[in-house]
């Protein structure tokens, strides 16, 4: 029986959404230059998606990247993982990963 009382479940089909922010460390500040991809792995495949920045006229205090993943119908139950990788405009690199707890971890449910 899985239960879940964070907002970290979800059923095939579901969208997941995905909001990420970029710090240049020499200038402590966002760089909107840096490109952000998500990698999800679930059933033995990892499908990357480009993040788009969320920041416009319309949202100037939406200093975060964003991606959407639907929760594809062949999803197997359980766990999914994801890292998120940058890079920036001169090459460099980094990468990000979540906690490994399970209480906290984005999980398929039936």
């Amino acid at each position: 029986v899985q239960t879940c009382a964070l907002p970290i479940c979800y059923k095939r089909g579901d969208p997941v959404g995905f909001r990420m922010t970029a710090i240049n460390t020499a200038t402590g500040k966002r760089d909107r230059q840096t490109q952000l991809v998500v990698h999800v792995t679930y059933g033995g495949k990892t499908i990357d998606l480009p993040m788009q920045d969320h920041q416009s006229d319309r949202a100037p205090l939406a200093e975060f990247w964003v991606a959407k993943w639907i929760v594809p119908a062949d999803a197997p139950l359980g766990v999914v993982r994801y890292t998120v990788t940058a890079k920036d405009p001169q090459g460099r690199t980094g990468e990000w990963k979540p906690f490994e707890n399970q209480l906290s971890m984005l999980t398929i449910v039936e």
